[in-house]
């Protein structure tokens, strides 16, 4: 009889218990695919800008050129996987709309070091960000490394950028700097007639404003 009573408990205890329980391995919940972010640029706010070290005639200390212009566009694409879509993820800015202090020096760069009427636009192709999380903070301080490859005066080479961003709910602002020289685009330098010598070094700085939007 008490046999009969633990085989009948046993019986409705398998009946009861969830699978797991019941001696049979349990189903794992599917995993969720996680969402490309789409970062782009926005309406506003950017300005990307070249800042040269020379030294003018009639001048006594050398001073630092600086070229401006905020007509950029594009978007960074990541992946949700920590990882870039380098086939959606472009920077485009116009370099016809590039000015600094000095008329004459733009008027240079544009027809002899740029050649914009065959060139008109620097183009980022970015292929890879280390040091950013998988999951985005709304919120806070990021400083990580950002590589593409950057075209410009019809010349592609790879670049890799210091970044630092503040993330403020969807909207991400900062600055990404890196340094270049004239012969890594095939570009000549200035020659204009108040400039007496020019440092090839170039710094390249991109003060971001990228907005996320969905996908």
């Amino acid at each position: 009889m008490t046999q009969g009573y633990v085989t009948l408990a046993a019986a409705l205890l398998g009946i009861m218990a969830p699978a797991g329980l019941a001696g049979q391995p349990s189903t794992p919940a599917p995993k969720v695919a996680a969402q490309p972010i789409r970062l782009v640029v926005a309406p506003s706010g950017n300005e990307a800008r070249y800042i040269v070290r020379e030294q003018l005639a009639r001048v006594e200390l050398p001073g630092d050129a600086i070229g401006v212009t905020s007509a950029i566009t594009g978007q960074i694409v990541l992946d949700g996987k920590g990882g870039v879509d380098s086939t959606a993820s472009r920077i485009v800015i116009d370099l016809t709309t590039l000015t600094s202090d000095r008329a004459n020096r733009d008027r240079w760069i544009k027809r002899n070091t740029i050649v914009v009427d065959s060139f008109p636009n620097a183009e980022l192709v970015v292929t890879g960000i280390r040091g950013v999380p998988v999951t985005l903070p709304g919120s806070g301080t990021l400083s990580f490394t950002l590589i593409g490859r950057m075209t410009m005066h019809g010349t592609t080479t790879p670049t890799s950028w210091e970044v630092t961003a503040v993330a403020n709910g969807d909207a991400f602002t900062g600055t990404a700097t890196t340094r270049v020289k004239f012969g890594d685009f095939a570009m000549q330098p200035p020659k204009v007639m108040m400039v007496l010598s020019i440092v090839d070094d170039i710094k390249l700085e991109y003060d971001f404003h990228l907005v996320r939007q969905a996908p």
